[in-house]
């Protein structure tokens, strides 16, 4: 028998997934920000969580509950959008979900089952961070983080990160290939793969770690080729975007969305990570690599493109903006969406040509105090001379 509490909660929910999102009054020029999140713990279906039988479930207490809803990668198919979300339970097991929107902006709900991945990996504990890319080869990938207990040592908080591949044609249906095995790289970790074979080969963009929390002597964001992509094998990674003292790549950083194309070059989204007082502190970025050779950077705007802001700011891990998922539409708007906090999903929303404008004529960053001031009085001058006029 179905618990009449039932009804209560999923009106509840119907005015929050009905609910729609308007932008903000923020302005850069670049994105615009929307006043609402586009995915939290409550979108999730209440069959998610409770036990609806007035039997079993007499208090109608939440069963399996959701601590959280981040890191989706995103995708755009006849018309629909798609974000594999990224969903935390309360036991810290994180799986996938696949929500569903006509506009992708608003009004996301959730397929009637999370995703269940063929089991071929024992020894993994965890799944997460999934990013999608339409591969040219005619299949959706999904390249996400495997995580699994590092048994050398007795330290219960060791892990090892590898990363796990899927792919298909539907969303529904998943193919689970073997994890990404890079030679030179311990563990890895935001892993992405290009959209368009390189020379023949599936690329990959990489984030080499000596370990699971430090980069240790990994430089940066990486690129490498392999052969076969149901036997992924990376013989060598070349550095693109590097980490760099007292910049927002600091401490680490990593690739966040597949490339998007332009016509100038492929424009990369990534996160940086540096060490504050208050812990890390995580930005988005931008910088581009040539179309023909994509392992070359041919752009790198300095500073963040996307910070945390007010509510952005709030929650599981503060202070922290991370994106996996962007949406390319047919007339050139851009779909960012990206996590605050580790807890709830936020979408912004731009252009090809907007982020083509920031990435190739933001000025790079000159590396000490001295000259960004006068990078920045070079800028004051002409704007001064601008309004005399």
């Amino acid at each position: 028998m179905l618990h009449e509490r039932y009804y209560v909660e999923k009106e509840k929910q119907e005015k929050l997934l009905s609910m729609k999102n308007e932008k903000t009054d923020f302005y850069n020029g670049v994105f615009s920000r929307f006043k609402n999140p586009v995915l939290t713990r409550e979108h999730i279906p209440l069959t998610w969580r409770y036990d609806l039988d007035v039997n079993t479930n007499p208090d109608f207490q939440e069963r399996l509950g959701i601590n959280a809803v981040l890191n989706s990668g995103a995708i755009e198919l006849d018309g629909k959008y798609y974000l594999v979300a990224r969903i935390e339970g309360n036991d810290r097991k994180s799986f996938f979900g696949v929500a569903e929107s006509d506009n992708g902006i608003d009004n996301f709900r959730f397929w009637d089952y999370p995703i269940l991945l063929e089991d071929t990996e024992p020894s993994e504990t965890n799944v997460y961070d999934m990013r999608l890319t339409k591969h040219e080869d005619g299949y959706i990938y999904g390249v996400f983080c495997s995580e699994s207990h590092d048994d050398s040592t007795s330290d219960l908080s060791a892990a090892v990160a590898a990363a796990g591949i899927v792919r298909t044609k539907d969303l529904k249906k998943w193919e689970r290939l073997p994890n990404l095995v890079t030679k030179n790289s311990p563990q890895q970790r935001n892993v992405v793969l290009h959209p368009e074979f390189v020379d023949g080969k599936y690329a990959f963009y990489t984030r080499p770690m000596d370990s699971f929390i430090d980069t240790g002597s990994g430089g940066g964001i990486g690129f490498g080729l392999c052969d076969d992509i149901t036997d992924p094998v990376i013989d060598e990674e070349k550095i693109l975007s590097k980490r760099r003292y007292h910049q927002i790549t600091e401490a680490k950083n990593g690739e966040c969305t597949v490339p998007i194309k332009s016509d100038k070059g492929w424009i990369h989204i990534a996160h940086g990570v540096r060490n504050t007082a208050a812990g890390l502190r995580y930005v988005i970025y931008a910088y581009a690599t040539s179309l023909e050779d994509p392992s070359k950077v041919i752009a790198e705007p300095g500073g963040l493109l996307i910070g945390p802001r007010g509510w952005e700011r709030v929650g599981d891990v503060s202070n922290v903006v991370f994106a996996n998922g962007a949406i390319e539409k047919e007339d050139g708007t851009v779909l960012l969406y990206y996590a605050g906090s580790d807890t709830r999903v936020y979408v912004a929303q731009t252009s090809v040509a907007k982020l083509e404008d920031y990435v190739f004529n933001t000025p790079s960053d000159p590396g000490r105090s001295v000259l960004c001031v006068q990078q920045r009085c070079d800028m004051i001058r002409k704007n001064l001379e601008i309004l005399k006029k």
